[in-house]
């Protein structure tokens, strides 16, 4: 069945901004995560489950069309997934393969389910609520994820009790290192912001910022050559997903998505499928508690700002130098007609 382009009850975001953002894709969970049983997700507070049956994955609306059930109570069978009120059951498409109280009549297309376009890609699944008719969204990419040379890693989900905007902007923001993230990589010492030119680009704008700010673990013995500069390459996919290529000594590249997935204006789910050219040594289990120890150092500044949502009106609040990034996204964001995205 074909996604009604309608905001969900009782949803946190204006009804224009909602229909925007669900003509974006978003990633819902990690692909090594989803198996036959159906898996819980929440995306623009619209209620999901998610399922895997003979190789294909299905993301639908959370509810039993027959009398509203939520199927992620339910489990499966190698034919779908089954709803415990009744025992219908659901495979490809979100099909409705079997009523078990009438094993001989035709199934209605009513009970199927209501899906929504999906991809699984960097290591995630990804869906779109309600794509533009006649079109189709862009999916955001990510350097060097297919190269041969490359270790592909997909760190476990971060939940933030905030909009994904503002960690987003977080996410852009270069002046923060040596104030936020002094026990993970940055020199608390190092805290001048050399000058830097967001460049637009068809889905969104992209970034070269040259500093002398290390990005080798605070543990690591490894130090750079003397005078040499890093190069962080940001690229920002609108509307909340960014992509961060560090370029290493010895041409070794790490590089980071930032996926933040907005379960509501309130709540953000963050991906981030990291690939990089060196160290291949380390166990993946450690890159994923280091990376978990740099989102929570940004956690409290995301969760205690205010306005919660992020501020479109650049007049609403004040601006340095350092904030060009920042900038760049508000105003991305304001081109693509979202509203002001302000919480009174």
């Amino acid at each position: 069945m074909k996604a009604k382009i309608t905001p969900p009850p009782h949803c946190t975001f204006e009804p224009d901004d909602w229909e925007r953002l669900a003509r974006h894709w978003h990633p819902v969970a990690r692909a090594v995560d989803i198996s036959n049983a159906p898996m819980k997700a929440v995306l623009l507070d619209e209620q999901l489950v998610i399922y895997r049956v003979k190789g294909q994955v299905v993301v639908a609306r959370d509810v039993c069309p027959h009398r509203g059930v939520p199927l992620t109570l339910g489990f499966h069978d190698e034919a779908g997934i089954i709803c415990p009120y009744h025992g219908l059951r659901f495979g490809e498409d979100g099909r409705c393969n079997r009523v078990p109280s009438s094993p001989d009549q035709a199934i209605p297309a009513k009970l199927n389910l209501l899906t929504y376009p999906t991809e699984e890609r960097f290591g995630l699944i990804w869906t779109c609520l309600a794509p533009e008719e006649g079109a189709t969204p862009m999916l955001p990419q990510m350097p060097h994820w297919e190269e041969p040379d490359f270790q592909q890693i997909v760190c476990p989900h971060f939940d933030i009790a905030g909009f994904a905007g503002r960690q987003v902007e977080g996410f852009l923001d270069v002046a923060h290192f040596a104030w936020i993230h002094t026990e993970t990589f940055a020199d608390p010492e190092n805290q001048e912001v050399p000058p830097y030119i967001p460049v637009e680009t068809p889905y969104g704008f992209s970034v070269d910022y040259w500093s002398s700010v290390s990005n080798y673990s605070a543990e690591s013995d490894k130090q750079a050559p003397e005078g040499f500069q890093w190069l962080r390459h940001f690229e920002m996919h609108l509307p909340f997903t960014a992509t961060l290529t560090i370029h290493f000594p010895d041409a070794e590249k790490l590089v980071i998505m930032n996926a933040a997935s907005p379960v509501s204006a309130r709540k953000t789910r963050l991906f981030a499928p990291i690939a990089r050219n060196f160290d291949l040594h380390i166990p993946v289990e450690d890159v994923h508690a280091f990376n978990h120890r740099v989102f929570e150092e940004d956690r409290l500044m995301v969760e205690t700002q205010r306005p919660e949502r992020l501020p479109l009106d650049l007049t609403l609040e004040a601006h340095i130098p350092a904030d060009r990034s920042s900038i760049a996204y508000r105003r991305g964001l304001k081109k693509q007609g979202f509203g002001e995205f302000f919480l009174i």
